[in-house]
């Protein structure tokens, strides 16, 4: 389909400019769909980075983007969990070492801005594949198409909506699925910074009484800080100077990696969670933050709405080959039934750790400090938490 030409209805219409949204878009379209994606200009901005694990690189290196993106990739091979809370019950340091599962890595972090910018160009040749630079303003799912209209006026319509426009997702609002909604007492401050001694692809997460204190390798001496602090905390630190800041951060590092500079502006963002009560509607799916939102620990959030769009493609592929109607309830219960346990578990497992680490109550700080001991002294526990970090039931699958 030569991009000028538009099809009177669309296979599916995927709306989110973000990675989740041009990822789908890109795997659904190179699965042989036609697809159109209301993807609004990039906010380039962003100085975030995210750490993808393999499946989530194998899905990159699918679509064709993982090579544009590699030489600014840095792997990870070690993930080194320490006790920073001062508190009478504390855990032992735990190290997860890829080499134990005979991998030369966990995975790679990358630059949001890297990742975005290549996807937006991927997007923009790819095949099969129309995007709209305006967001959808409304919606509306019939019984054998869902039509959507932008800001503008433009109207088109697919026999399938794909929903990756965020936590306040217009595509689920006019679908009338309800989610629920939860706050923390946290804000995230989020910076990169350049370091005196080598990381040695090491990932270091301090876990402290207001939240985790990340350190996340980047290419050369520089890695990216997500510091998680009360609202009061996360405010001071904001309003340091920079070599206040510097020294201030490298005392919560411990100096592991030396004198701190800082490499980017200090973001900030309140931390919060939410689930979707269901993944589908009539002609609709969920996937990524519309489906799915919580805190940053363990590096889960994206490689979590990976996920989503691999069994969204493997259960519509499923249906193409056996010619049924892509967009009809029951094919979407598919994704619903691969996806709902994964979501809730990866939710519930983050929320938990978040929360024990807020919590003064004991008998909760000695069981999380038990599961880190056994974790750190029990190698077949810590392979298995390893691999199901990476890849749910891959663990059990396995069975060692």
């Amino acid at each position: 389909m030569a991009k000028t030409d538009r099809p009177d209805t669309y296979d599916i219409a995927i709306v989110g400019g973000g990675p989740s949204g041009r990822i789908a878009a890109l795997s659904l379209a190179q699965a042989g769909f036609s697809c159109v994606l209301f993807a609004p200009p990039l906010q380039r901005q962003d100085g975030r980075t995210t750490a993808l694990w393999q499946q989530s690189i194998d899905l990159l290196r699918d679509v064709g983007i993982w090579t544009d993106i590699e030489s600014n990739a840095v792997s990870l091979k070690k993930m080194r969990m320490i006790d920073g809370t001062k508190r009478l019950l504390r855990a032992p340091e735990v190290t997860f070492d890829s080499a134990e599962l005979g991998m030369e890595e966990f995975g790679f972090n990358i630059l949001n801005s890297d990742l975005n910018t290549v996807l937006e160009k991927k997007c923009a040749d790819q095949a099969d594949l129309t995007v709209i630079s305006e967001p959808v303003q409304s919606a509306v799912f019939g019984a054998n198409h869902a039509t959507l209209t932008t800001r503008s006026g433009l109207e088109l319509a697919a026999r399938l909506g794909v929903a990756a426009d965020g936590r306040n997702s217009v595509l689920r609002e006019f679908a009338g699925i309800d989610v629920k909604r939860w706050s923390y007492p946290q804000v995230a401050v989020v910076l990169n910074l350049e370091h005196r001694l080598p990381h040695q692809h090491v990932s270091t997460e301090f876990h402290t009484a207001t939240g985790p204190f990340t350190l996340v390798p980047l290419p050369g001496r520089l890695s990216a800080l997500v510091c998680v602090e009360t609202a009061e905390g996360a405010a001071a630190l904001l309003k340091l100077a920079p070599n206040e800041l510097e020294l201030e951060l490298e005392r919560r590092a411990h100096s592991v990696l030396g004198a701190f500079k800082l490499a980017s502006d200090p973001q900030s963002f309140p931390l919060s969670g939410l689930n979707a009560n269901k993944l589908v509607s009539e002609r609709l799916v969920l996937l990524g933050e519309t489906a799915h939102v919580f805190p940053p620990i363990g590096a889960q959030g994206l490689n979590l709405s990976l996920r989503d769009i691999l069994d969204l493609r493997s259960v519509l592929t499923g249906a193409q080959v056996r010619q049924s109607d892509i967009g009809s309830m029951a094919v979407l219960s598919g994704y619903e039934a691969k996806r709902m346990g994964d979501i809730r578990t990866r939710t519930n497992a983050v929320d938990l750790l978040n929360r024990s680490l807020l919590t003064s109550f004991l008998p909760v700080q000695a069981a999380r400090s038990v599961g880190m001991y056994l974790a750190g002294r029990v190698g077949p526990l810590r392979r298995m938490l390893m691999r199901e970090g990476m890849t749910p039931g891959s663990a059990f699958r396995l069975g060692r």
